[in-house]
């Protein structure tokens, strides 16, 4: 039984889209970034911890003996089996201020540290090359405290975080119009990075991993950024955008996962899942 461990609609809508049956399950843990810690680091410690939170609750046994509490939100079947790809939608479930830890590791540190990468031929962009369109792999123990009473249908928990970056900066969704032109007027004319980390938790092991996803924006003038947020769109956006939206008009080319930008890799989920 796959549960999803996140309210967000456009998650729901790519796994339905994608042909996985699943149940929904939002978890509700703390999601501020801690002091100097490294987006990547921070959106798979998201993604793990909202996985192994509903995994604990589903998996305890209740006083009658059943597991866990019962399942909310709604079961979504396999409509087409075969599809895998679907259209993109909007960076979703950024959290915490806009920050950069000072002294935090670049990324291309935190790929090389034990992570294992895999790293598509990259187009020259105004950022360091080695993370675009990367996927890394963080090693994991398996999780023996994580519910100790296996049910008989197998649970496994996806949980899913996402954040936009420029020059290691975190920009969440924005706080109000301001912040919205603020966020734009960053993005203009530049590459920044779309990441997100992705868990696989069960019984018997647990699976982290992360995508990043180079987006290239043209330069907005104050007439594109004030018309852009007079339509409301930005504001419940990580990064104050849309790439399904108006929004497309400015990205004229992404390197990596363009499924990662809606907040979750597809490819890297299913690769994850056919792995337990």
């Amino acid at each position: 039984m796959l549960v999803l461990a996140s309210a967000s609609p456009r998650r729901r809508e790519l796994l339905t889209q994608a042909g996985f049956t699943f149940t929904v399950h939002p978890a509700h843990i703390p999601e501020d970034p801690l002091a100097n810690e490294d987006p990547i680091a921070y959106v798979t410690r998201l993604a793990r911890q909202k996985a192994e939170a509903v995994f604990r609750q589903l998996a305890t046994p209740t006083s009658s003996g059943a597991s866990g509490p019962a399942l909310k939100g709604h079961d979504f079947s396999r409509a087409e089996p075969d599809a895998r790809r679907v259209g993109a939608l909007a960076p979703e479930e950024s959290h915490g201020a806009s920050q950069q830890g000072a002294g935090a590791p670049s990324f291309s540190r935190s790929l090389r540290n034990g992570w294992e990468t895999t790293t598509a031929d990259p187009q020259s962009v105004d950022e360091p090359a080695l993370y675009q369109g990367t996927t890394s792999v963080v090693p994991q123990t398996p999780q023996n405290d994580v519910g100790a009473l296996a049910p008989a249908e197998p649970i496994v928990v996806l949980g899913a975080d996402t954040t936009v970056t420029l020059d290691n900066h975190i920009l969440a969704k924005p706080e109000d119009a301001a912040d919205a032109a603020r966020m734009l007027r960053l993005l203009s004319g530049r590459t920044h990075h779309v990441i997100t980390g992705v868990a696989i938790v069960t019984a018997a092991r647990t699976e982290v991993a992360a995508e990043v996803t180079a987006v290239r924006f043209l330069t907005l003038s104050d007439a594109d950024i004030a018309a852009y947020i007079a339509t409301g769109e930005p504001m419940d956006k990580a990064g104050a955008y849309a790439i399904q939206g108006l929004a497309a008009r400015w990205i004229p080319r992404i390197e990596g996962d363009y499924f990662n930008v809606v907040g979750l890799p597809i490819s890297l989920v299913a690769t994850l899942l056919e792995s337990l």
